[in-house]
């Protein structure tokens, strides 16, 4: 996306403007403006979302009277000079987050094509047996060779065979999570959603994905998975915890009011379950994000 960039007018053109001329210049720099905010706003927070609201937002435009002072355009153009700065930094965020989603995708990439090429267990699928990666002290990626003990524990898991792939996949990658393998199960749980987005154990795949990146203290990753499930599976069997956890990673990451918006929407959406099975969960995050 290319950065927008925009010029304040001088003083001098204050004073040697009608204030008149002044403000049509001003009504169509802040119209040009705030479009450009929507559009920055739209990639951001694409499809609407009820709980993900953006941190910034254009101030409501004041009344105007019929003659416009020099004092009022002044107060505008400065109101302006916020706004371009407030977009300018929105816009680096979204660079920086395209970024580095383009860096997590070339290493996952990179991931899978080791492990492809890597000697696996009979036991083990090659989306797991791979080389985990890490950053040295100079800054560069390191491959690192996993402990014999730990890949010894991570083969003695098998995956189950009766027939129906889509169980399979998904129960592999919960008996990686259930023993606390957790970049493992999060790789197999992957592949499961993928390999068999129409399967019942989609939804029950997307779901402990986000909770195998809760329990591995990656919550930002969690919000994204788990948001993914209720938002492409919304009647799945698992899309109702995956709001209640999206609720929790919110509040690790200090969104609160998001997490808040986020229990309001699962009671809504949700009431059998608000009411039910899932009825202390709902109490315990609404009173650990302070919700009203």
């Amino acid at each position: 996306m290319k950065r927008v960039f925009f010029s304040l007018l001088s003083a001098s053109l204050l004073i040697a403007t009608p204030a008149s001329a002044q403000n049509n210049g001003v009504d169509k720099r802040v119209e040009r403006l705030e479009s450009e905010m929507r559009a920055v706003q739209r990639k951001v927070f694409p499809g609407g979302s009820r709980f993900f609201e953006p941190e910034i937002s254009p101030e409501a435009a004041s009344p105007t009277t019929a003659s416009t002072t020099t004092s009022a355009v002044t107060d505008i153009l400065s109101r302006i000079d916020a706004l371009e700065r407030s977009l300018a930094s929105l816009t680096g965020q979204v660079e920086e987050n395209g970024f580095r989603l383009k860096k997590l995708e070339d290493q996952m990439a990179t991931g899978a094509a080791a492990d492809s090429t890597a000697p696996v267990s009979s036991s083990a699928t090659g989306s797991i047996g791979g080389a985990d990666t890490d950053e040295n002290s100079s800054g560069k990626s390191a491959e690192t060779t996993p402990a014999p003990e730990r890949v010894e524990a991570v083969a003695s898991i098998v995956m189950p065979d009766t027939g129906d792939a889509g169980e399979d996949a998904y129960v592999y990658g919960f008996r990686l999570w259930d023993a606390k393998y957790f970049p493992e199960a999060q790789a197999q749980l992957k592949k499961s959603a993928e390999d068999y987005p129409k399967h019942r154990r989609a939804s029950f795949a997307r779901n402990l994905l986000g909770r195998a990146y809760l329990d591995d203290k990656k919550p930002a990753l969690a919000s994204v998975a788990l948001y993914d499930n209720y938002q492409k599976l919304p009647r799945g069997e698992r899309a109702p915890d995956s709001l209640i956890y999206l609720g929790t990673a919110l509040i690790r990451l200090g969104k609160k009011p998001d997490a808040c918006r986020v229990y309001d929407e699962f009671a809504e959406v949700y009431p059998a379950e608000a009411t039910g099975r899932l009825s202390d969960y709902l109490f315990r995050g609404r009173r650990d994000a302070s919700c009203n």
